[in-house]
């Protein structure tokens, strides 16, 4: 099984840092990272991962190299 793209980490000050595959992407605050974590604390796993790519927004195009 493929390990899980999307992490997350919470800081002292409520801020979220969301990765993928182990780099930053994304820093989610205020009650936009309140909503979240109250959503990851009722989600399984694979509402985890489609949490936390919602909350990165569109940052996957294609036209990385």
């Amino acid at each position: 099984m493929e390990p899980e793209p999307f992490s997350y980490r919470v800081t002292k000050d409520g801020r979220m840092l969301v990765a993928f595959h182990g780099r930053h992407v994304v820093t989610v605050a205020g009650r936009r990272a309140d909503r979240l974590a109250a959503a990851l604390a009722d989600a399984d796993g694979e509402q985890e991962q489609l949490l936390l790519a919602r909350a990165t927004g569109n940052f996957k195009r294609g036209n990385e190299r």
